[in-house]
């Protein structure tokens, strides 16, 4: 899409700089686009939009459904909307006849390529490595590995989060891998005499499924080790779904911070659990694996079982991982040749802001405290934050859905106008006590 404002100079500062592409950042490209008022740039270090691409499985699909797309619930009118996107690849009226709202992976990797590709303010192939502030000017100069510097009012950080890999696993040698690049490494992986998958999740049921799926094919055994207590499948039931709401993050915001913290940890299960009908299809692929191989199916399931140690053995080619089966407070040993940690994703400020920390809030755990309009700076108004926020927005913040709202909302927080609706009130269910002793 071809931008109707005037030619800038090189050292006008820009109103707002995007540092990283993923899904949230890209989405408020799409939703600034017409808005003449608003000079942004987008800096990617990727050469071109790319979104897990290391969980591209067959017929893996978003958890979420078509209109959690880049803008449609901002603004259904957009023509970077998902449906405009199908239409753009002659793919709509098949859309429409296979009756299922949730695209597959590809395809809305697919669908944000063809949105990044019309825009003309994203620099790829390049890396922040440094942001201040000049107090004279009241400006951040973002510096990259170009040896260009760029001069913004307003940054958003949208860096996403990066893969985590548990203690015992800090400094293990060998060639195990993180889910999150999985298909790279799945031929490999299926040479080997044993396989052990570690952790719970979406993740971790596509990659069993996958692997369970060729078990007779390529003779490996397969293990599938979690700490949670069963398999937990995602609670997607409709009052739940209110908690994506304004409402909530308008309520969990203002809960204490220790609250908000026991929250965190205890509403997990509402955006990592495991999709219901795949764990059905878990359990009916074993049942056809056993009644189809002569002997046991080569697989172990292992709940309340947590990862202690791992070991690498050179000679061999083999971990020896240290578990311990917690309900039951007994350690074992389990060894496998290959080793795949889907154990998610963790957040962290990127180091390019590091000169400007003394302009950030921190919370009294040492992270980024986003205020409620998602700034993160002591002004409240000129650094914001795409995701890593769950600790203060709730589950939100990482929910495709509630990207549009917060984008529609930073908008609203850089024009000093409302540009897009900004819902306040979608819930039927009251989540805050009654200002008074009755309702």
């Amino acid at each position: 899409m071809q931008s109707s404002r005037e030619p800038r100079s090189p050292r006008r500062p820009f109103d707002f700089i995007g540092v990283g592409l993923g899904p949230f950042n890209l989405g408020l490209a799409c939703l600034t686009a017409p808005i003449d008022e608003l000079d942004g740039l987008f800096i990617e270090t990727k050469p071109h939009f790319e979104w897990h691409a290391g969980m591209f499985l067959d017929g893996a699909h978003l958890q979420t459904p078509f209109m959690s797309d880049l803008v449609t619930l901002a603004d259904p009118t957009s023509p970077f909307s998902f449906l405009n996107y199908l239409k753009d690849q002659d793919r709509l009226y098949s859309f429409y006849i296979r009756e299922n709202f949730y695209p597959l992976r590809t395809e809305y990797n697919e669908y944000c390529r063809w949105a990044a590709d019309r825009l003309d303010n994203v620099q790829y192939s390049t890396s922040v490595t440094e942001v201040t502030y000049d107090e004279q000017a009241g400006l951040y100069a973002v510096t990259t590995d170009r040896g260009e510097t760029h001069l913004t009012r307003r940054l958003v950080v949208g860096t996403g989060t990066t893969p985590y890999v548990p203690a015992a696993c800090g400094q293990l040698a060998g060639d195990f891998i993180h889910n999150s690049v999985y298909m790279q490494n799945k031929a490999e992986l299926q040479k080997k005499k044993s396989i052990t998958l570690v952790g719970s999740g979406q993740s971790a049921a596509e990659i069993y499924y996958d692997l369970l799926s060729e078990i007779d094919v390529h003779g490996y055994r397969l293990n599938w080790v979690t700490r949670s207590p069963r398999f937990f499948p995602l609670e997607y039931t409709k009052l739940t779904l209110e908690m994506t709401s304004p409402e909530y993050v308008d309520y969990f915001h203002a809960l204490p911070e220790e609250t908000r913290y026991r929250l965190e940890k205890e509403q997990k299960g509402l955006f990592k659990g495991i999709d219901g009908a795949l764990i059905n299809d878990i359990f009916d692929l074993l049942y056809q694996k056993k009644v189809g191989m002569p002997g046991p199916v080569p697989t172990t399931l292992l709940t309340n079982t947590s990862l202690n140690s791992a070991a690498y053995d050179t000679a061999t080619g083999t971990y020896t991982l240290g578990l311990r089966q917690e309900e039951q407070e007994r350690d074992f040993c389990l060894d496998t040749e290959g080793l795949i940690l889907a154990t998610g994703y963790t957040f962290g400020l990127p180091e390019f802001l590091a000169p400007v920390h003394d302009r950030l809030n921190f919370d009294g755990h040492g992270r980024p405290d986003a205020a409620r309009n998602y700034s993160i700076d002591v002004t409240g108004r000129e650094v914001y934050l795409q995701n890593g926020a769950v600790h203060n927005h709730s589950i939100t913040s990482p929910d495709l859905g509630m990207a549009a709202y917060r984008n529609a909302y930073l908008v609203k927080e850089m024009l000093g106008r409302e540009y897009y609706k900004v819902e306040k009130s979608i819930a039927f269910q009251q989540f805050a006590a009654p200002e008074g002793t009755h309702i």
